[in-house]
């Protein structure tokens, strides 16, 4: 019985890499992959998973009224899948989490989904709770805060660098607009080591 995977972290974990290693590992036995990313998120050009060491591959684009069931078992029918791959899926609905379970269950495919646990106010993501609450295995990628602890939040910053405690849930952005964090520093809204440069321009 194929499961579904929830790789969840900070930022800068490494989601992406570990994503497009684990395509590149079933297309070298010659297996077929689906790579899902959400359509808001063109950092990298619209249908693009990119990794920051410089990795990347196309995918399809998903918004919240898709039916990714739907979508799976069309693209099974007409070429059978191996695995599917959802990058940034903090941004699923609870009912395409749902959906993707049916693809594993139903179809017999595998998911692997790569997201956020939690946004810069500190609360769970739609996409995350029901992957935290319905898959199958649970892996948490580690990244490090700028104290060497374990970084398990996120500040969003200012255009000057000082954290942000109100807006809007989702605001796509990289390293100019949010850092990983401890949760000591997340609580103080420390967002850099003092003695290290921000990694802003004038």
């Amino acid at each position: 019985m194929a499961k579904v995977y929830f790789y969840y972290s900070s930022m800068n974990a490494g989601k992406s890499t570990v994503l497009l290693q684990s395509n590149y590992n079933y297309q070298e036995r010659g297996m077929t992959t689906y790579l899902l990313v959400p359509e808001i998120d063109t950092r990298f050009g619209t249908g693009k998973i990119s990794s920051r060491i410089g990795i990347e591959a196309t995918a399809e684009t998903f918004n919240v009224s898709d039916n990714l069931f739907t979508r799976c078992r069309d693209r099974h029918e007409s070429d059978a899948l191996h695995c599917v791959l959802v990058d940034e899926a903090q941004f699923l609905t609870r009912s395409q989490v749902n959906q993707l379970t049916d693809v594993a269950d139903t179809l017999d495919v595998p998911v692997i989904a790569y997201g956020l646990r939690t946004d810069f106010q500190g609360n769970l993501f739609e996409g995350s709770t029901w992957l935290l609450a319905w898959a199958d295995n649970l892996v948490e990628l580690k990244t490090l805060c700028h104290c060497g602890r374990k970084a398990t939040m996120v500040l969003r910053l200012d255009a000057t660098g000082k954290p942000l405690r109100d807006g809007d849930q989702v605001k796509i952005g990289g390293n100019e607009t949010y850092t990983s964090v401890c949760r000591r520093h997340f609580k103080e809204g420390i967002a850099h080591c003092p003695t290290r440069p921000l990694p802003f321009k004038d």
